[in-house]
């Protein structure tokens, strides 16, 4: 069975140990040979000093210049190594013979070591004699006038230096081990504080996880925003750069930026968001929020973003074309009862009454919108508005196109007309519902002023709320409960804007009548003069009337 190899985590701690103990032991080799030299040059200049005081006595160094008074010079030898606890103190003549020794068995004799400073030079060194070893200072022994008549040597044995190393090098091991301990210690911190912030992931998973974050994150058609617990941007893929259409910078708090409302609300909530339908400047986005944990510990949440700005379109363009056909289909069963009153006229021989009722067909109104309909010279708009009408007045809402509504061109903007249109008609069909004004009215005006096309809804509702007036335009504001409602008219201002033009409310409404939207479309419409337009129109109902 193969061994199981050991997780990154105890290597590193394994190694931190191991590289703790190594700085630790060498350090403490080298404080303890520093210390060593330390402790013999200190004793080495103690002897030193003790040698300089005992030559400066100018009655020993006449003591030794005059061989009667030799035996003086062992007494005042022996009397100063009492004193300083040196091990020795030797005293010379000029040739290097005992005159002082501790044993005075060796006075008399040559000293065992070189008698350097009968040179006339200090020596310090650590020398072994007849004493054993010792550290040395050896001086001159001058006369007053300066004549070298000998030379002093002091030693403390080397045995003192030795205790006294290894006292200080207890003390030194003790403080070494402490450090060794604390950075153990320190070393096992580290290592957790490793493995927690790593999720206690191998390095080999780390990178896997990173490949596959790469892979997937920058692979995908949807956008992804990571954020931490503390509500900061740590990650956002080119696909939600581009869907919210701004850059989003790593370490962002999500309050700075420039988000949806509902969407921030989400995130700063750390709340799950399923297909929450959000937009933004030019695109229709549904979003979804997972909170993240794992062991315990928030994590942030993800954000994943989907496109729904072309689906959305089809999605109104199909609700025109459907509101079409089904104008169309009222209207076939409408004209195929006129076409059998017509053919029964004809078939009795009534022909006055036949042309009465053919003119009054096309003096009639266009499905169901009233004389002003004849004004308007775009189908989108007449079939839109007539399946709006039959909308409305299965919620006992009456929808009337104004009389003074004249639209000359054609529509070159159905998709953001409709959108517009659509959704303030909608809106003022649900308030003029609510609202306690009977009968329950909505009224639309359409003016085109060449290529720009200028619309109005009116409606007999309770109005708009002051609380609702200054962010009506914003996603999420509303007065329905439940999800999913406030955005129809963030939508209608985004197509307006798509169209370089604007939707607003030009009165809140009160006492009299409901909210007035009105919106400037520029460019929704064909262009072309107004007289070529009404001669082509006239043309047109000659060619019918025939």
């Amino acid at each position: 069975m193969s061994r199981r190899p050991m997780r990154f985590a105890r290597q590193v701690l394994a190694l931190q140990i191991g590289l703790v103990v190594l700085i630790t032991g060498v350090g403490f080799a080298l404080a303890a040979t520093l210390l060593d030299r330390s402790l013999v040059d200190q004793y080495g200049q103690r002897a030193l000093g003790v040698a300089r005081s005992v030559a400066a006595d100018d009655d020993l160094a006449a003591a030794v210049a005059d061989p009667a008074r030799h035996p003086r010079v062992a007494t005042k030898a022996e009397r100063a190594r009492t004193a300083t606890g040196a091990l020795f103190i030797v005293i010379t003549d000029d040739r290097g013979v005992r005159l002082a020794h501790p044993d005075p068995a060796q006075i008399g004799d040559p000293v065992s070591t070189d008698p350097q400073a009968l040179t006339g030079r200090d020596v310090v060194d650590v020398q072994r004699g007849t004493l054993g070893w010792s550290a040395r200072g050896k001086v001159p022994l001058r006369t007053t006038d300066g004549r070298i008549v000998g030379q002093v040597s002091v030693g403390f044995d080397a045995r003192q230096i030795h205790t006294a190393f290894l006292r200080l090098l207890g003390t030194s091991a003790a403080v070494a081990a402490g450090a060794l301990l604390l950075g153990i210690a320190g070393s096992a911190l580290l290592t957790r504080l490793l493995k927690r912030r790593t999720l206690g992931l191998e390095p080999h998973e780390l990178t896997e996880l990173v490949r596959q974050r790469e892979a997937v994150l920058y692979g995908i058609g949807e956008g992804v925003l990571a954020v931490d617990a503390r509500g900061r941007i740590t990650f956002g893929n080119g696909e939600a750069e581009r869907l919210l259409g701004r850059r989003v910078e790593p370490g962002t708090p999500v309050r700075e930026l420039d988000l949806p409302p509902r969407l921030r609300a989400a995130l700063l909530d750390h709340r799950p968001v399923d297909n929450l339908i959000t937009v933004t400047a030019d695109r229709v986005l549904v979003a979804h929020h997972r909170p993240v944990h794992r062991d315990g510990t928030d994590l942030g949440g993800v954000v994943t973003l989907r496109d729904r700005t072309d689906l959305d379109k089809l999605t109104r363009e199909l609700e025109s074309v459907r509101g079409t056909a089904d104008v169309l289909r009222a209207q076939r069963h409408e004209f195929t009862n006129r076409l059998h009153a017509l053919s029964g006229l004809l078939q009795t021989g009534h022909r006055q009454e036949a042309e009465d009722y053919l003119q009054a067909l096309f003096s009639g109104s266009i499905a169901g919108l009233g004389p002003a309909a004849d004004a308007v010279r775009d189908s989108h708009l007449v079939s839109f508005l007539g399946a709006k009408k039959a909308a409305a007045a299965e919620k006992d809402v009456a929808l009337e196109l104004g009389e003074t509504s004249w639209v000359a061109t054609a529509v070159t903007s159905p998709v953001e007309v409709t959108t517009v249109l659509g959704n303030l008609v909608d809106n003022a069909c649900e308030a003029a519902r609510a609202g306690g004004r009977r009968p329950a009215r909505v009224d639309v005006d359409l003016l085109s002023d060449g290529t720009a096309l200028h619309l109005s809804v009116l409606d007999t509702g309770d109005g708009v709320p002051a609380a609702l007036r200054a962010d009506l335009f914003t996603e999420g504001s509303t007065t329905k409960d439940g999800d999913g409602h406030g955005i129809g008219l963030a939508l209608a201002r985004q197509a307006a804007r798509a169209l370089g033009g604007e939707v607003r409310i030009a009165d809140p409404g009160g006492d009299e009548h409901g909210a007035l939207f009105v919106a400037r479309l520029p460019g929704a419409l064909a262009g072309g003069s107004p007289a070529d337009l009404t001669s082509n129109a006239d043309t047109a109902e000659q060619e019918a009337n025939r």
